[in-house]
């Protein structure tokens, strides 16, 4: 939306997806790709075909636990996560058992660590973690989803204030695949500012992460509304419809 032709076509501007989450809820923005959470908490539409999901490992969200999975009883969280916290409570109730406090904070695993259990770390402060070398247990959340259920984890959708007027996908698809036509473009300008590979850009950006969503994809995403409204994360359950 910035390079191809779909630039011009909005007013854009630049947060991460629960900050547009909440200026979606208070007018500040239109359309935003908000946390797959927030479907269950305001009257959005989906614009169908585009979001961020994962069908195996995600790499990006990890749960790092000083104790085994079962014992965990207090859990930091990023403070800028809500699908992923949502996430970790139904995979450690459900496979786990363990239903801990939950403690928002600044994502520093070393800080997290030293009063809660467990610390769920995302994005670009987990892509910096090699879970290989960490003397702790460690779960992939991505992993721990598609195990459980079979079904891809949608992490964000594109999705509109319920009183703007239908949006056209086309040029969220197009510009998804401007995208991906200049994936390489995309490593070599992005790897050094996040501080990781070259290789591992690539391997998340191609590999890890999933942007075209389908059937299968709002399938693993009505599983998990229905899952997190059933933990209490959500005042109402938002019915899937793409």
């Amino acid at each position: 939306m910035l390079h191809g032709d779909e630039r011009g076509l909005f007013d854009l501007s630049f947060a991460i997806p629960a900050e547009c989450a909440d200026r979606l809820a208070d007018g500040r923005a239109d359309i935003g790709i908000v946390p797959s959470v927030e479907l269950n908490r305001q009257k959005l539409e989906i614009i169908p075909g585009t979001g961020i999901a994962c069908a195996g490992p995600v790499r990006s969200i990890l749960l790092i636990s000083k104790v085994p999975f079962e014992e965990i009883r207090t859990l930091a969280t990023d403070v800028s996560s809500r699908t992923s916290v949502a996430l970790s409570r139904i995979v450690l109730a459900k496979k786990y058992g363990a239903e801990p406090r939950l403690f928002s904070e600044r994502p520093h695993l070393g800080s997290m660590l030293e009063h809660c259990d467990a610390a769920l770390i995302i994005g670009d402060a987990a892509l910096v973690l090699d879970p290989a070398d960490l003397p702790f247990h460690v779960l992939d959340l991505g992993t721990e989803w598609t195990g459980m259920t079979g079904l891809p984890m949608v992490f964000a959708v594109w999705a509109a204030r319920a009183e703007v007027p239908a949006q056209d996908p086309a040029p969220f698809l197009e510009s998804l695949r401007f995208g991906m036509a200049h994936m390489e473009d995309i490593v070599r300008q992005e790897h050094s500012k996040l501080g990781i590979s070259e290789a591992l850009a690539r391997e998340y950006l191609t590999r890890n992460i999933v942007f075209e969503l389908g059937d299968r994809e709002y399938k693993g995403l009505a599983t998990f509304l229905q899952y997190a409204a059933e933990l209490g994360n959500t005042v109402e359950m938002k019915k899937v419809t793409v």
